[in-house]
């Protein structure tokens, strides 16, 4: 008896999925709860698991969209011990001997060793050329398809004149090929992958984004980790890194600035008392944002540990629909890439998303001397349809202040 797997609910606003990779293949014996199979939608990736012990016979085809309750493939009883067995008392079949045959690509047609398939005769026949003066590459030295068309024609079927007349082949001339490789490969886009390629476009159509730039000096943050990374590392488990200022430095910001916090449904503004950080992560199969709930209440070390799991997650392709959704602000983070300066995304329904970009040593002046501190860059794209330019600046501005002075991130002023 045999028990069909369907694609099971995934989400409330998920009505198909992507049959991404199979674990198992079919005619493998597989236990109950393996997993043989991975499922992948708009937004994440999801395990397949076998609901009973049996051979698998697989239905659907890896890149196939299946709606929910799709058949995937069916389980039948027993197979292993019957895929292990091997009949011992089998006499093996001797084969007469015969020449060997090619299939021609022409409906599954053969034809003996030493003579061209139709289809390259019939090209060749049209090029004025001889079969005598092109060398095979097919079995045995058989004339292929491939072959005739590589093959030049000749001098009198070039000019106009019919081949059949050609009385003798022309000259081979040498062949010219441009340098360098012309290979071309296509690959369908995942689900994921169509639905960033949707939303990001219609964030740029649908919202009034802009975007505003200014600089920090990382000296006081960077100063401030090599005096105590070590202690944070040992006393909670975690490296002090960088996104964690800014994190903090982002919450702290937007309870002077809570439209910054807010976004639109129809025609109000929801203006959240949380924050909940989202953190654009780049995993295996595209970007992904995970998001970390109240970071408002959370320490530095909280905040690192939250990072931490989320990124290996997002690597693993574990993270759950749960851990990427909702969201009230967005931190991503080109430097780790080398990006010097860009234009982030906003990622809705959010109205503002923060961008990170590299430190680089620059001159700047302080205090009426020339010095170099290292610098980094960082950009505030918002909707200005409910941010207006003051809150965006003085957003940016006030994020600037506390990361220049750390201090204020542990006092709270």
């Amino acid at each position: 008896m045999s028990l069909v797997i369907k694609v099971p609910p995934v989400g409330e606003s998920i009505s198909e999925v992507t049959l991404s990779q199979w674990i198992k293949k079919d005619g493998d014996y597989v236990e109950m709860d393996e997993v043989i199979a991975e499922l992948e939608s708009d937004k994440a990736t999801f395990e397949l698991t076998a609901e009973k012990a049996g051979t698998l016979k697989t239905i659907a085809n890896e890149g196939d969209t299946l709606e929910i309750g799709a058949p995937v493939c069916s389980i039948e009883e027993g197979g292993k011990s019957e895929s292990a067995t091997v009949a011992k008392d089998a006499v093996p079949v001797k084969e007469e001997a015969k020449a060997p045959v090619e299939k021609s690509e022409e409906k599954g047609a053969t034809y003996a060793s030493g003579s061209p398939s139709p289809a390259a005769a019939k090209i060749l026949a049209e090029k004025g050329v001889d079969t005598a003066n092109v060398k095979g590459t097919g079995v045995d030295g058989r004339l292929t398809k491939e072959d005739a068309m590589k093959a030049p024609a000749s001098a009198k079927a070039t000019a106009g004149e019919p081949a059949a007349k050609a009385s003798a082949p022309a000259a081979t001339p040498a062949k010219v090929s441009a340098p360098g490789s012309r290979v071309e490969r296509r690959e369908k886009m995942s689900s994921l992958r169509k639905t960033i390629a949707k939303r990001l476009v219609a964030v740029r159509n649908e919202t009034a984004m802009l975007t505003t730039f200014n600089e920090v000096d990382m000296q006081p943050i960077m100063d401030l980790r090599t005096k105590y990374k070590d202690k944070f590392k040992e006393k909670h488990g975690v490296g002090l890194g960088f996104m964690s200022f800014f994190t903090k430095a982002v919450c702290e910001a937007l309870k002077d600035f809570p439209s910054v916090n807010a976004r639109i449904e129809g025609e109000e503004f929801v203006f959240s008392e949380f924050v909940d950080i989202s953190i654009a992560v780049s995993a295996p199969k595209g970007l992904v944002v995970p998001v970390i709930r109240n970071a408002e209440s959370m320490t530095l070390a909280q905040i690192e540990a939250a990072v931490m799991e989320l990124a290996v997650k997002a690597r693993d392709s574990k993270l759950t629909l749960e851990e990427m959704t909702g969201g009230t602000f967005t931190i991503t983070n080109g430097g780790v890439f080398g990006s010097m300066m860009s234009t982030p995304i906003i990622n809705a329904p959010q109205s503002a998303i923060l961008g990170m970009h590299n430190i680089v040593e620059r001159p700047v002046a302080q205090n009426g001397q020339v010095v170099i501190r290292p610098i980094m860059y960082v950009a505030l794209s918002y909707d200005h349809r409910i941010i207006d330019g003051r809150e965006s600046v003085g957003f940016l501005v006030r994020v600037k202040q506390l990361l220049e002075d750390p201090a204020r991130l542990l006092l709270g002023i």
